[in-house]
């Protein structure tokens, strides 16, 4: 959307604000209260208003600094030469801008790539004088940093004194560790130290840490090196700086290697772009299988002499960028909030969005899930809001950035009415969710419909919603239960249909006439019953009947069911327009099989939660095997489960997991485990 220049002096005075805060809480204070995918969305929106509006530029712009302040707790140092940031590209036309803009500065060149996991923790200076450390130092500002030298040396991957073995001494290494040697890299910590750090401190009442960046961060700023050397920092080299220094940068890998200091085993020499962008997608593939915690690849040229004479811009070097994963985190405006009308009758805002990528995918559209949620976030049509996705989980909005308002947005208020059928609307027992009291309201008659024949209820294979649709804009059903009076002759002459689809489709119906307890009860769309409550009321009950003529005291007995949910179940069975619909079902000789209660096995008492893709089996097959050796499968990751068990690309289950000190396991694991 275009933009004149008093708006985007406007916009850049705020972003710039809301960075400055931001990079503080960050560098400074070691806590960030957005995620850090949220603040380079912030940032990159800042560098590219000031692309578009150069005048604008000011000396003290976000943009044209590196970090923040050192801390006055610790000894000041001045770096030799400054410590740079890295711009951020998220793309590959950004990437493709990147080097364009190399051809102009370096005009007539082919350019050599080296590629190597950008590490997500806390940059590092280390000086050696003839193979001893001497100093070890924190970024700070990029020209001042913090002495930490008695920290550093409790980190076993960082080697007191350079390696002079006999094939070290014989080359160009040995050179290299003569005189004084400036090495920097980033120390961090690992996946599995985060949880076992989280485990210890969950036992002891403390404080549980948000991610391993941080921990790492604040680890190294204890006074006290015996903290730290419990911590299991790790080091990672990835430049040095060298009299008469070497031609390549992976050169520099190559010996920062063979002296003794742990380097990217992945980072790699790329001829083109081409196999940059292969790098970068072999990378995002795997990325939640690292130890760490990456963030994305660092591209650099890997002629040395090049990288000077490319020179630097602001704060940071024209030859190097850092190519971040899509991240799961993003800023955008809110377009619009409309109301959708579910299954249920329950009503959901939901957010329209500017597109904005997250996770590879353009998202234009998230939900703000109830009013009490748009009063939290405090959310206003215009709003710059953050927008979060992760794994299978739906687009939401995080956080309402206020700072960033300009008078013109609007509130929004829930309707009195349905915008579907335009029946009143009433607040649920609990107070939380507002449903349209009308049952036979069309979106709700649909949704439901969609939910009967889905996967995970009576999965009748054809029909989908463009079925489900037709079927009723022609009145051939009302309800679920007519389905199971369809004939081949009914279906055929509908559009797009013919003889033999139309026979599928009765065959897939008649199939499904046999179902288990379990999956009948996540058919009938009951408020608050989803896949583990069908479950244990199964278990519990053993058959239809039994629930259908249990009291709320009775179903209120049943293992993780409250007040609301035994309600619900109650009140569900006890409505008339209910029981005339399960005798429908009856009379079309539906069969409901019983439910045996689980037997007692090696998992007992143990649950388990699963996100991300799994190779050897599904998660549906998962959760059964599970439930087979006793133990529970739960949708949401608490204070009471045992394991989650995380494939690839896992969502948010996995962050929440390590913040709450939860065991973490691979497949192999989870297999070994159930095997």
């Amino acid at each position: 959307m275009p933009i004149n220049s008093r708006a985007a002096q406007e916009r850049i005075k705020k972003l710039r604000n809301l960075v400055n805060k931001y990079r503080y809480q960050q560098h400074v204070l070691d806590r960030l209260e957005i995620s850090e995918e949220a603040l380079d969305a912030l940032k990159h929106e800042l560098k590219k208003l000031e692309d578009e509006f150069p005048e604008l530029v000011t000396p003290d712009s976000p943009t044209q600094r590196v970090a923040g302040k050192a801390l006055s707790k610790f000894k000041k140092v001045t770096h030799a030469s400054l410590m740079l940031s890295l711009e951020d590209a998220f793309s590959e036309d950004e990437m493709a801008e990147w080097e364009e803009r190399l051809h102009k500065q370096l005009p007539a060149r082919h350019f050599d790539y080296f590629a190597e996991l950008k590490f997500d923790g806390l940059a590092l200076s280390l000086i050696y004088r003839d193979g001893v450390l001497v100093r070890g130092a924190t970024r700070g500002d990029g020209k001042v940093g913090e002495d930490i030298t008695i920290n550093i040396r409790t980190i076993e991957s960082i080697p007191l004194a350079l390696e002079s073995n006999p094939v070290a001494s014989s080359n160009r290494v040995a050179k290299s560790a003569r005189g004084e040697i400036e090495v920097r890299g980033e120390a961090l910590i690992s996946k599995k130290g985060l949880e076992q750090i989280n485990r210890a401190q969950k036992k002891k009442g403390e404080k549980i840490y948000a991610n391993a960046r941080n921990l790492a961060a604040g680890s190294l700023r204890q006074l006290d090196p015996h903290i730290v050397s419990e911590r299991k920092l790790e080091f990672f080299a990835y430049d040095m700086i060298i009299k008469n220094g070497h031609a390549r940068h992976s050169e520099e890998h190559e010996v920062l290697h063979k002296l003794g200091f742990k380097t990217d085993p992945y980072a790699k020499v790329c001829k083109t772009l081409t196999e940059v962008f292969a790098f970068h997608k072999k990378i995002t593939d795997a990325r939640e299988k690292f130890p760490y915690e990456i963030d994305g690849i660092v591209v650099s040229l890997n002629d040395n002499e090049l990288f000077a004479r490319a020179g630097v811009v602001g704060k940071a070097p024209r030859g190097a960028i850092a190519y971040k994963f899509a991240p799961r985190e993003a800023t955008t405006k809110v377009l619009n909030i409309q109301v959708q009308v579910g299954r249920t009758g329950v009503l959901t805002p939901v957010a329209h969005l500017e597109p904005v990528n997250i996770s590879g995918v353009t998202i234009s559209r998230a939900t703000l899930h109830n009013e009490d949620e748009i009063k939290r976030l405090g959310v206003k049509i215009g709003d710059t809001v953050i927008v979060g996705r992760a794994g299978d989980v739906i687009p939401d909005v995080k956080k309402t950035l206020k700072e960033l308002r300009t008078g013109h947005e609007k509130e929004f208020h829930m309707p009195r009415h349905c915008p579907i059928c335009s029946a009143p609307v009433a607040r649920d027992e609990g107070g939380v969710l507002i449903k349209c009291v009308n049952k036979k309201c069309p979106s709700r008659k649909r949704k439901v419909l969609y939910h009967f024949v889905s996967k995970h209820a009576f999965d009748i294979d054809g029909l989908g919603p463009k079925t489900i649709n037709a079927l009723l804009d022609q009145g051939l059903i009302q309800d679920a239960a007519d389905l199971y009076d369809l004939k081949e002759g009914d279906i055929a002459p509908l559009e797009r249909f013919g003889e033999k689809s139309a026979q599928n489709i009765i065959e897939a119906i008649a199939k499904s006439k046999k179902i288990t307890l379990p999956r009948f009860l996540i058919a009938l769309s009951i408020l608050h019953v989803g896949e583990e409550t069908a479950l244990d009321l199964a278990e519990h009950f053993g058959s239809l009947e039994a629930i259908e003529k249990a009291d709320s005291a009775e179903i209120l007995t049943v293992k993780n069911i409250g007040d609301v949910v035994a309600q619900s179940v109650h009140d569900f069975f006890r409505d008339e327009h209910n029981q005339k619909f399960l005798a429908k079902f009856k009379k079309a000789g539906i069969e409901v099989a019983r439910t045996a209660r689980r037997k007692p096995g090696k998992l007992t008492g143990k649950s388990f939660v699963f996100t991300g893709e799994l190779d050897a089996m599904s998660r549906d097959a998962a959760k059964a095997a599970v439930r087979a050796l006793g133990a529970d499968a739960s949708e949401t990751v608490s204070q009471n489960t045992s394991f989650v068990v995380a494939g690839a690309s896992p969502g948010s289950k996995y962050a929440k997991a390590q913040k709450l000190g939860i065991t973490i396991l691979n497949e192999k694991d989870f297999l070994k485990m159930i095997g």
